[in-house]
């Protein structure tokens, strides 16, 4: 395995590959979804890249991109394990070198609420690491869990807009046992938080039951009743929301059958730790 962190030497150690590559993105602190994903990448194509930068570019001034874990020999253990061909191991300096003139992409109609608007120029720091990961790397598919749903739509978004040469495979959320999304971020949460982050799983699960179960069709009715479990595990909401699963727009009905399903996505705070999740309802 080939550790790589110059873009020059990365771009070396791709062209002397032989093969499709799938590109794995990660800002590190790798952990059993990630292993997953790149579980996947590897029935994808020959060969694996997997990128661990941590970047700067789409954490907000108060957010937690000083305190972000970076555990890299433990991750790289792990790649090694799994069978990665390259791992590009960039520092920012070097994906963003200081003289040059940043370029900013965005996709308008994806993140104007939710997180886009918990998060002001998020995705737009995503967007832009993204398009220059695939141009870097070159892969023939890129593996995205769909935890980052949003996200997830975004980069699948500018890859069609801008006739990216890649594919975008999305992968299903990994959970622990009690359903809790594995996400780099649940190391923060200690013994008393951790059993309260499961309200997360539990207020989509909570929506799974209204919709497929009980066929409530008020987009508002379910969103307080996500909001509910979330307050009932002392989580401090930032939002509960049931949309349109490939607009993300807000819903005036529930009719899973017109729209292809629905997408219920929640964001919300246990003391300094921020947590995401969401679950595709009404489908099949």
């Amino acid at each position: 395995m080939q550790v790589c962190a110059p873009i020059v030497e990365l771009r070396a150690a791709r062209a002397a590959l032989r093969g499709d590559v799938a590109l794995v993105p990660t800002m590190g602190a790798l952990h059993a979804g990630h292993a997953a994903l790149i579980e996947h990448a590897r029935t994808l194509a020959p060969n694996v890249i997997v990128s661990i930068f941590v970047n700067p570019t789409q954490f907000g001034p108060h957010e937690d991109f000083e305190r972000y874990p970076r555990p890299i020999e433990q991750d790289l253990v792990l790649c090694r394990k799994l069978g990665v061909q390259i791992v590009f191991n960039p520092t920012p300096q070097q994906m963003y070198p200081p003289q040059r003139i940043a370029t900013q992409l965005t996709t308008p109609a994806l993140v104007g609420d939710l997180e886009g608007a918990c998060r002001p120029g998020h995705f737009d720091g995503v967007c832009r690491v993204c398009c220059k990961l695939f141009n870097i790397c070159q892969p023939q598919v890129a593996v995205f869990g769909r935890k980052d749903y949003q996200q997830l739509r975004v980069v699948t978004a500018m890859v069609e807009d801008l006739d990216l040469p890649l594919r975008i495979e999305p992968m299903d959320t990994v959970r622990e046992e009690d359903g809790l999304a594995m996400s780099s971020r649940n190391r923060y949460l200690d013994a008393e938080q951790r059993p309260r982050a499961v309200g997360l799983y539990k207020a989509l699960c909570q929506a799974k039951a209204m919709i497929e179960q009980a066929e409530e069709t008020d987009p508002a009715a379910v969103e307080e009743a996500m909001r509910c479990v979330l307050r009932t595990h002392q989580l401090e909401v930032e939002y509960a929301a049931v949309r349109h699963p490939l607009a993300l727009h807000p819903l005036d009905v529930i009719d899973p059958a017109l729209t292809g399903g629905v997408v219920a996505l929640i964001a919300a705070r246990l003391g300094a730790t921020r947590l995401i999740d969401n679950m595709v309802l009404g489908v099949g």
